[in-house]
């Protein structure tokens, strides 16, 4: 009863097709708008940042989109990845329910974002592009996007968010060994970063500023492109290998989840894991609750708006419609810098509004109680966005026990948190403290969004 169960596809079990949920909504996605002329945007306004194969993805409502030989033989380094029951963490709880976890933390950089780090590299190497430029919050994408640059003969710079590059060296020491050039964001090398340093010399930066270092950047060098670790279909797309194969261990096990969780930040891992069993459902198939757990100190589902505004910062992208904060909102410096991030995927919050998915929010402290709890049942340590989905597992297995209920929870475990132990220092050691959104700034941040229309 009380030993993990790991359930394991062979590795030509790997999905040959990425989901794309677009073709499976029962309202289209509302479409990006130029910042300009508030027309929505062609092929060729994106030409400058992204390889042409991924804007076609950006694009398309195709069901199916066959993944490369040459990435799926990448993939095949680390994936299938396994679904364990975590029947220790089970009986710990004392609940009926059954509960189930995807180990993404199997992969070289340790978490999801390889399964698109790897894809965006190979499309812009066909393409002849010789660098990539892209920015990272907690390091697992700036890690990965080294990683995929190492793989395939690309030079990489990442603009990695202060507070985080200051909490984690560790993680840039990754980066550079992998060969890519990690800098602190904001920084003085771009128009972006100098402007925030002039208004606040100690700023500890966001996922929104580095964005706007990164494109800055990629928009001024022809043999550069852009490369984003979430938000974008075509990265949401790319994270649907982790729920295809999470359905073909599910019909191994003989079980099929009741509840399916993620962490949300910029939308990749969650959206990686539920939209097949979404997509299932909207096609008619088998009901699934759906969960998407954020911070409490940036609730972008829970308090967002869903409203037109830029991806970052210094107002370098289109407009998208999404549920955000505010690209001005500046977040607090929690540890789980992958979810510092004002705003949601577009299609994660277009979903949302339609009422197939549940937003819940948590502080820190709770979130590290629940991931060492798991640690100590399972014995991997998950990375602080991570915990967030494990204290929402918890609490709906919880849940079951108050109820005498015996559902199946699946949530997906982003990555495991060996680079994050200053975070588990100071929860363990009392000095982690439980910081709330600031609502001045949230509204100040509100009344900044663009007039939009639609």
């Amino acid at each position: 009863m009380g030993e993990t169960v790991k359930y394991l596809l062979p590795e030509e079990k790997l999905p040959r097709f990425w989901y794309n949920i677009a073709a499976d909504l029962p309202e289209p996605l509302p479409p990006v708008l130029h910042p300009a002329t508030g027309k929505p945007i062609g092929p060729s306004d994106l030409a400058p940042l992204f390889p042409m194969a991924l804007i076609a993805q950006e694009v398309s409502t195709e069901r199916e989109i066959e993944i490369p030989e040459p990435v799926r033989e990448i993939l095949r380094l680390w994936r299938p990845s396994p679904l364990f029951r975590a029947r220790r963490l089970e009986k710990a709880l004392g609940t009926l329910a059954r509960i189930y976890y995807k180990y993404e933390g199997v992969s070289p950089g340790g978490s999801h974002k390889p399964n698109t780090a790897v894809a965006q590299a190979f499309y812009n190497k066909q393409e002849g592009v010789k660098r990539l430029v892209t920015e990272t919050g907690a390091g697992q994408w700036g890690t990965s996007l080294a990683l995929s640059g190492a793989f395939l003969g690309l030079g990489v710079d990442v603009y990695m968010v202060k507070v985080s590059y200051n909490q984690k060296p560790y993680r840039r020491a990754i980066m550079e060994t992998f060969g890519a050039r990690c800098v602190a964001s904001p920084s003085t090398e771009t128009e972006a970063g100098r402007r925030m340093l002039a208004q606040d010399p100690n700023c500890t930066g966001s996922l929104g500023l580095a964005i706007s270092e990164a494109v800055e950047v990629a928009s001024q060098r022809d043999d550069t492109k852009y490369a984003l670790g979430s938000v974008l279909n075509h990265v949401l797309l790319h994270q649907t290998v982790i729920g295809l194969e999470a359905m073909a261990q599910f019909e191994m096990a003989d079980d099929y989840p009741d509840v399916v969780i993620g962490c949300a930040g910029g939308g990749s891992n969650f959206a990686g894991a539920a939209f097949p069993f979404l997509g299932e459902q909207l096609r008619g198939g088998r009901k699934v609750r759906i969960v998407a757990v954020e911070p409490a100190a940036c609730p972008t589902i829970t308090r967002g708006r869903y409203a037109y505004d830029f991806g970052d910062t210094a107002h370098l992208t289109p407009l998208m419609k999404m549920l955000t904060l505010g690209s001005t909102f500046m977040p607090a410096g929690i540890h789980a810098g992958g979810l510092r991030y004002h705003g949601m995927a577009p299609l994660v919050s277009h979903i949302a509004r339609l009422g197939h998915i549940e937003g819940r929010n948590y502080h820190q402290n709770t979130c590290f109680e629940a991931g060492v709890q798991f640690a100590r049942c399972e014995g991997i340590i998950p990375a602080p966005e991570t915990t967030h989905a494990i204290r929402a597992a918890i609490d709906e297995a919880l849940a079951c026990k108050e109820e005498g209920a015996a559902r199946s929870i699946f949530f997906n475990f982003s990555g495991h948190g060996h680079f994050d132990m200053q975070a588990y220092s100071d929860y363990l050691g009392g000095k982690l403290v439980d910081q709330e959104h600031d609502e001045r700034l949230l509204q100040k941040a509100f009344a900044e969004l663009p007039q939009v229309e639609g």
